[in-house]
């Protein structure tokens, strides 16, 4: 590790390492109080067959950074960064994928599942090794397919993947963890939210010695508590260039948004980051990204790394900083130390008594100071930073806490000759922020190990703005200063917001239960509404006051919409409760545009209460609405449309939803229309389309989106939160073999439509320049009974030009980003006059989700790599009384003779490696304990340096790995 100071790099040490995590895991915010033992082992090595420390083996590799995402290729925009870092600060990161992406496409080959996920293993190390990144680590869940619902995500998944994130954390000991946006914005895979939400609860749990607790007392682990928390990506504006960090603008101006500039060249590589990115990205060939552009040559066209930090336990630097925008700016405080700043290993908190304060309300903030282990801070106090206007005075109670020294960890030593000389602190004052005075607390002399803490009496002026505000606290001692802050939201003692949808209103539970408030409202609140038609929109009505409240809520619409009331009272509304107030909204103007061409018509939603008003700009969405008539007779399904078949409109499904625009009508553009006969609807689509894809077989019928295929959505109750509840099929017009193909897919039942959908048939007509598929779907295959009145419908076109199968662009009836996973974004068809049998259920069943993933164990690359950094390859690892491993082989003509030593029966995966690969494999059940030789059949004759590579799995479920060359 490298401490950043003025004048360049300078040598790290273990010590300062040490030190740093060990304090850092006396977690002062957000980690619940912990016993004085439990706090001073919280980052130690762990000991037990985890680490090897009760077995005398080489402890876990000790990581800087990690990343936690759901998928490989989930780390690949960050690449740049974690490239940066490593080669300039020799930050060594790692990366979880919570799944190996089984359920994604697969442009390069047949492989699917387990099989797919052992392909894209493989290109995620090989693409995150161009930044320096080694270590992968997989947590074995299934990916299924592309859903945008989080709830979801985790009903799949199931309740003990935070258990093994948590896991990976206290075995790891990163000091920054990375994630992903955990917020359901529109498109945003649910996958991805939900292992964002992971790495939150991780930050803290990891921490805590009541989480998890057989980690602890079974496994050896011991608690850690990671430095910072940051989310890739951000919410605002910025310029490309080597500026882009600091003229960044936050949307929310209270948020902590860090750059780290593309643009830099690699001195080792020769080539700026952000083209080393891009060449990593390039080795995900299975998802398409092979032909991924060059990026732009010139430097100052290329942007920012963005990170949005949640949560930090250390200082960091100010907004507005010189810091704040330099490449370090993450790494500040956790594992680099600037000039002036106090040491590496201080901890420096911020805790605000509520988060939702009221003008002309007091509230109080405590900040806690405690030095490093092994480093005194010397005298000490800090000063409270709030916006212009706020009044702040300290507490009596403000003072040093004694506490007992924190033990140093195993490699803790004495500072080392790199230390930063004491200065000033080079944190800047809040902007808009009043000099510290009466906000100022000294705190005597803080020797190593020790606490101080001060706290204070903050009060909104009576004329607040409304809105996110930033507490902040800067830290001055004799070896440096420190900068930290809080977001509070300065609001009315009642406030009004349009309902949510349910992934939204399930989001901001989490918020809750988890106690991240600062993630909230990261949402704009919408709803859909049909084109020209009706739908109940509730304001919900939150009093936040200790007292019982009456008033009353306004709704302005925008042109083109009316309700049954402008304006609607609210009376004794309990403290603390929350009440419902219905409007019925109309389309008025059906002439608008809908979908994304017509995009968010906002609206202002004012409440007002006791001390006054406040308002919210939620939007409503159009979405297209048809009718679909009554067929006389069954058209017949032949891929041509005969006078009279199809009666209804023609709907135009040309609208890009994602990718590359049409170049012209020829290029890519469509009709389609729809009619019902007895209980099976009808669904004829013309596509024009100069340039054919890739022509699949028929056993390759699958993943539709990699050519071209055209998809119908349908929602029974049109009121399903996720695709799960729905009914999705896609028909590929032709194959290699000739005719058409469709199948089912991210829907309540996946696979062939032979199999999936009984009954139905397809027809296609292939010509020059077009193609025309026609399809018949009876309605008893959907999951439920249709509706008739809300029948959820979309007809989307996926459009490829090339023979690589990858898709360029894709259109459709009903289109938003994402809207193949969205079903409150699909149309809505009435089917007059049609009525359902009076049997059929309009509960949908149980959905079939895939469920088989790679595991860790059938991996030789996690194999490998488990044993190379002392990690078990999946899930606890196995105690000494039951593990396992490989203590020789020997070659033969056509197999390898494995000698195999294990404590206990169980199961041993083993595999032949060699330059090339695998040249062999078995997976055998161990019977007993004791010495066992194994045969492992060669699938080809074995190339330069083999050994086998042993992975274990006993009967309680721990693991194990060894490797032995192969004599």
């Amino acid at each position: 590790m490298h401490v950043s100071t003025p004048t360049g790099p300078a040598p790290g040490t273990r010590a300062r390492r040490a030190a740093a995590a060990l304090a850092v895991a006396a977690a002062l915010t957000l980690v619940p109080a912990v016993p004085a033992a439990a706090t001073a082992a919280a980052t130690g090595a762990a000991t037990g067959a985890a680490t090897g420390a009760a077995t005398g083996a080489a402890p876990p590799v000790d990581l800087d950074a990690l990343f936690i995402g759901a998928h490989p290729d989930d780390e690949a925009f960050t690449l740049s960064t974690l490239g940066q870092w490593n080669e300039d600060h020799d930050v060594r990161t790692g990366v979880v994928t919570v799944t190996r992406g089984e359920g994604g496409g697969n442009a390069v080959g047949p492989e699917e599942g387990p099989a797919l996920g052992l392909l894209r293993e493989a290109e995620e190390r090989t693409a995150v090794g161009k930044a320096g990144v080694r270590e992968v680590f997989n947590l074995d869940d299934v990916d299924f397919y592309y859903t945008v619902s989080a709830p979801l995500t985790d009903q799949v998944w199931g309740g003990d993947t935070l258990e093994k994130v948590v896991r990976l954390v206290r075995l790891t000991r990163p000091e920054i963890l990375l994630t992903m946006d955990p917020a359901p914005t529109p498109g945003n895979h649910g996958n991805h939210q939900e292992a964002a939400r992971l790495a939150v609860e991780a930050f803290r749990a990891a921490a805590d010695p009541e989480a998890f607790p057989e980690q602890l007392r079974e496994e050896g682990l011991r608690p850690f508590a990671p430095a910072r928390l940051l989310t890739g990506g951000a919410r605002g504006t910025s310029r490309t260039g080597p500026d882009c960090a600091s003229t960044f603008r936050p949307a929310n101006a209270a948020q902590n948004v860090f750059g780290v500039w593309s643009g830099r060249t690699s001195p080792s590589r020769g080539r700026t980051w952000a083209a080393v990115e891009r060449e990593a990205q390039r080795v995900y060939a299975s998802q398409g990204w092979a032909g991924f552009p060059d990026v732009p040559s010139d430097p100052a066209q290329l942007g920012c790394d963005f990170f949005t930090q949640v949560d930090a336990r250390v200082p960091f630097p100010a907004p507005g900083s010189a810091a704040a925008a330099a490449p370090t700016a993450v790494l500040d405080g956790a594992l680099t130390r600037a000039s002036g700043t106090a040491p590496l290993g201080t901890l420096f908190g911020l805790r605000t008594s509520v988060f939702d304060v009221r003008p002309g309300t007091p509230f109080t903030v405590e900040v806690s100071v405690k030095a490093p282990p092994r480093e005194p801070l010397g005298r000490s106090s800090v000063a409270l930073r709030v916006p212009e206007g706020w009044q702040v005075s300290t507490s009596p109670s403000t003072g040093t806490t004694p506490k007992t020294a924190t033990s140093p960890g195993p490699d803790a030593t004495s500072p080392g000759p790199d230390a930063v000389p004491p200065g000033p602190s080079t944190t800047s004052p809040v902007p808009g922020a009043v000099s510290p005075g009466p906000g100022s607390a000294g705190l005597g002399r803080l020797a190593a190990g020790r606490s101080g803490s001060a706290t204070f009496k903050v009060t909104p002026p009576s004329g607040a703005a409304l809105g996110r505000a930033r507490i902040a606290a800067t830290l001055t001692t004799e070896h440096g200063g420190g900068y930290t802050d809080r977001q509070v939201e300065v609001v009315r003692s009642v406030r009004g917001a349009q309902q949510p949808l349910p992934q939204v209103a399930q989001y901001e539970q989490w918020i809750a239960e988890t106690g991240v408030p600062q993630l909230r409202g990261l949402v704009t609140p919408v709803l859909t509404l049909p084109s020209g038609g009706t739908r109940q929109v509730g304001v919900q009505v939150t009093n936040v006051s200790d007292a019982p409240a009456s008033g009353t809520v306004r709704v302005d619409l925008p042109p083109g919409f009316t309700a049954d009331r402008t304006q609607a009272p609210y009376t004794g509304l309990a403290a603390g409760s929350t009440t419902t107030l219905p409007f019925t909204v109309t389309n008025s103007d059906p002439t608008l545009e809908t979908s994304n061409e017509g995009g968010d018509y906002t609206y202002t939603l004012t409440a007002t209460g006791p001390d006054g008003t406040t308002t919210s700009r939620p939007a409503l969405e159009l979405v297209p609405a048809t009718t679909v008539p009554q067929a006389p007779a069954a058209p017949a399904v032949d891929g041509t449309e005969s006078g009279g078949e199809y009666g209804g409109p023609a709907l135009d499904i040309s609208r890009l939803w994602e990718g590359t625009a049409c170049s012209s009508a020829a290029d890519c553009s469509g009709t389609a229309k729809l009619t019902w006969h007895d209980d099976t609807l009808y669904v004829l689509v013309h596509v024009r389309d100069d340039v054919p894809g890739t022509r699949l077989a028929a056993s390759d019928c699958k993943r539709h989106w990699r050519t071209d295929s055209v998809e119908i959505t349908l929602d029974p109750r049109g009121t399903s939160e996720n695709t799960s509840t729905t009914f999705k099929t896609a028909v590929l017009p032709a194959t290699a073999e000739g005719p058409p193909c469709h199948l089912r897919d991210a829907d309540n039942r996946q696979g062939p439509g032979e199999e999936t959908a009984p009954g139905m048939r397809v027809a296609s007509n292939v010509s020059a320049g077009a193609y025309t598929v026609e399809l018949s779907i009876p309605l008893a295959v959907l999951p439920g009974a249709v509706d008739p009145a809300h029948l959820g419908l979309n007809i989307l076109v996926y459009d490829s030009d090339t023979q690589d199968r990858t898709g360029q662009t894709r259109i459709g009836w009903s289109t938003w980003g994402g809207v193949q996973g969205d079903p409150y974004r699909w149309g809505l068809a009435t089917l007059p006059a049609y009525q359902p049998p009076p049997d059929r259920p309009t509960t949908p069943p149980d959905p079939i989700i895939p469920d088989t993933a790679l595991s860790s164990l059938d991996s030789p690359q996690s194999l490998e790599q488990s044993v190379r950094v002392h990690v078990p390859p999946s899930g606890p690892a196995s105690p000494p009384s039951q593990t396992a491993r490989a203590v020789s082989a020997t070659a033969g003509h056509e197999a390898v003779r494995v000698t195999f030593r294990a404590a206990s029966r169980g199961q041993a995966h083993l595999f032949v490696r060699d330059d090339g690969g695998t040249a062999g494999s078995r997976v055998v059940p161990i019977p007993t304990k004791g010495t066992t030789t194994v045969t492992v059949p060669l699938t080809r004759p074995l190339g330069a340096r083999p050994t086998v590579v042993a992975g274990w799995q006993s009967p309680d479920g721990g693991t194990a790995a060894s490797q032995v060359p192969v004599r």
